[in-house]
């Protein structure tokens, strides 16, 4: 059974960091599109991120790039986010997901709100 569990969300401060992470289970890791997608108040869904496995290239959504990095660790089953600069419209509830062909899984989320 796939699992992806996410955490690290929270309050910050506008300029502050946050480290998401979202730990897997239950699938060959290593070989999933590991991606962050995100959704803010009234808003749709929308790509943050991805990376893939096990080279790990990148691609981020221009409204974050030069600000947040993914990463995975394999061995530990876990993709990071790594938020910096952040900024109120970055306020949503993150998502992890895990695709690979028509294999989709998503975690339930983490909210991250960025407010003084």
């Amino acid at each position: 059974q796939v699992q992806l569990v996410e955490s690290g969300g929270g309050l910050v401060q506008p300029g502050g960091s946050l480290r998401l992470s979202c730990a897997a289970s239950g699938f060959t890791f290593s070989s999933y599109l590991m991606s962050w997608y995100r959704q803010g108040p009234g808003k749709e869904r929308e790509f943050v991120a991805f990376i893939a496995g096990p080279a790990g290239s990148t691609n981020y959504a221009a409204s974050v790039k030069g600000r947040f990095t993914i990463s995975r660790d394999d061995a530990k089953n876990t993709v990071y986010l790594q938020m910096n600069t952040l900024k109120p419209e970055d306020t949503a509830v993150y998502y992890c997901n895990a695709r690979r062909g028509s294999d989709d899984n998503w975690g339930q989320g983490t909210q991250v709100t960025v407010s003084q």
